[in-house]
């Protein structure tokens, strides 16, 4: 798995354990939905940190309860 499969499936899980939909996650955060399906459906490969951490935000947890997952523990090193 590579780090951008990691965070689409870490938001994904995200909006189901706390019931939200996209929508109302763009919503929460003040990502606009355009950026936010971008990002989950791969026309943006590489988010940002900054929205990482506003969609942190409109989630309600912090940057490491969201990298506290096994998704991102089980990462390799990427070398482009």
């Amino acid at each position: 798995m590579d780090t951008y499969t990691a965070t689409k499936n870490r938001l994904m899980q995200l909006c189901y354990e706390k019931h939200m939909t996209l929508n109302q996650l763009a919503n929460e955060s003040g990502v606009a939905p355009s950026t936010l399906k971008n990002i989950l459906y791969g026309k943006s490969k590489n988010p940002g940190i900054v929205t990482i951490k506003i969609l942190c935000d409109g989630l309600g947890i912090t940057l490491n309860e969201f990298f506290d997952a096994p998704e991102f523990r089980q990462l390799g090193q990427e070398m482009d």
